[in-house]
């Protein structure tokens, strides 16, 4: 093992780059920018003009190093993607043009959407927020080359583009402000982690606005009717958002060991803002959880038994503990009725359910229910909340139960419960009453 000091000279502008970036700790700062230096002399003396060939052939000569474990392995792919796609300017595509006088990474899609990718997969963003990202970018690239007919390879993408596109959604494609806003938030991601450029203010760009919203929430007698028109798993599902205030995804996503039957507890792991918490095991789905999570378990066996049953984790759990994935606990408990490939690492995995199947449920259940009002799965959620503060439950306990990181957004519940105790009578009634009194 090299010495401390010979560690902290090895790449010291990367080292400082990772633990700025939250990349990596001081302590494994220095063994990544080992593993790009390493590299970087194997290109050196040797035709780079396709480093990411370059890039495989050294991690397969270390695969094949009988002396190096699978993990540092691991650590030096996550090392070469660092310094590649963030680091060292635009990444892997920059740096091969770099050596070949080539274009832009930002006037080559193909070169691009990749380096995106890699970016958001090491920032261990879930898939759906991977899928729209990267949907943003390219319809960003679109609009620059095509309605702009901009000149990507003289120019490239600055923050005046930003503008304009953000403007084009507002203003031609007529998208609500939390579309624009999600299109905003991808472009930041690509400007900061792929091109490594900050934007400046965006003060010229036309805002889709939205004025302040009330959820809508339903009553208990409409909760009750809703639940009543429903049956099997999708009455569960109904029932444990409503029961719990799960988020739709949280549902989805819920595992068996996160469900605690003996202390009356579900454990919500990785929910908004990769934040854990606990919320309450309504005592009425006990039993029909115990039988679903039975269910999950003989599915789970079948798998096994072909050759499968590996569920995907999260990302550093599946590297330190690679066989985890097999067992029980780790299942979703609701999972798909299929196997299908992980888009991550090509494996034949059973992932969990689509959310589609809660959300049909419930449109169903509010159909036959004969409720008029916009209810979706997340109204659940809604009422779950208002109906604890109606029945007496302080408003911190309730924060804590929805998730909520400030208190004044739990907060927006007790204005609908104010419209809907304190509403004040219509004159028209009081017109009437005055006039039958008399």
């Amino acid at each position: 093992m090299i010495a401390t000091t010979a560690k902290n000279e090895i790449l010291p502008e990367f080292q400082k780059f990772l633990i700025d970036k939250g990349f990596a700790s001081e302590r494994h700062a220095p063994f990544y920018a080992l593993w790009v230096s390493r590299f970087l002399s194997c290109i050196n003396s040797a035709d780079c003009s396709d480093v990411g060939k370059r890039g495989e052939e050294f991690l397969s000569g270390l695969a094949e190093n009988g002396n190096i474990a699978d993990w540092q392995v691991n650590q030096a792919r996550d090392a070469l993607k660092l310094y590649i796609y963030h680091f060292e300017n635009n990444g892997l595509a920059e740096i091969s043009e770099r050596a070949n006088g080539s274009n832009k990474l930002a006037a080559d899609k193909k070169r691009l959407v990749p380096a995106m990718r890699e970016a958001i997969r090491i920032k261990h963003y879930s898939y759906k927020t991977e899928r729209s990202y990267i949907g943003w970018v390219e319809r960003f690239y679109e609009y620059t080359v095509n309605v702009k007919k901009k000149d990507l390879n003289r120019q490239g993408f600055d923050s005046g583009d930003v503008r304009d596109f953000l403007s084009h959604l507002a203003l031609e494609q007529k998208v609500s402000s939390s579309t624009q806003n999600q299109a905003l938030n991808a472009l930041l991601f690509l400007f900061r982690n792929v091109l490594m450029t900050g934007l400046e203010e965006l003060n010229h760009t036309v805002r889709a606005k939205r004025g302040p919203k009330l959820p809508v929430v339903l009553s208990k007698e409409e909760t009750g009717k809703v639940l009543n028109n429903a049956s099997g798993d999708d009455l569960l599902y109904l029932q444990l958002i409503y029961g719990t205030g799960m988020r739709l995804m949280e549902l989805v996503r819920l595992r068996v060991q996160d469900v605690d039957f003996d202390s009356n507890l579900i454990y919500i792991r990785d929910g908004k803002g990769n934040k854990d918490r606990a919320t309450m095991l309504p005592g009425a789905v006990r039993e029909r959880l115990r039988e679903r999570i039975a269910r999950t378990r003989a599915v789970h066996e079948k798998d096994a038994v072909s050759g499968y049953g590996e569920a995907s984790l999260p990302f550093a759990l599946e590297k330190k503990y690679p066989n985890s994935g097999k067992d029980f606990k780790w299942q979703f408990v609701f999972p798909s009725a299929k196997l299908s490939i992980d888009p991550a690492c090509r494996k034949i995995r059973r992932f969990h359910m689509s959310e589609k199947n809660v959300q049909t449920a419930m449109a169903g259940a509010v159909r036959k229910a004969g409720i008029t009002k916009h209810a979706t799965v997340h109204t659940l959620r809604h009422s779950f909340a208002t109906h604890l503060l109606l029945d007496g439950v302080n408003i911190r306990e309730v924060q804590e139960l929805l998730g909520h990181e400030h208190v004044e957004t739990t907060m927006i519940y007790t204005h609908v419960i104010r419209d809907m105790s304190n509403a004040p009578k219509s004159p028209l009634d009081k017109l009437y009453a005055d006039n039958n009194g008399q």
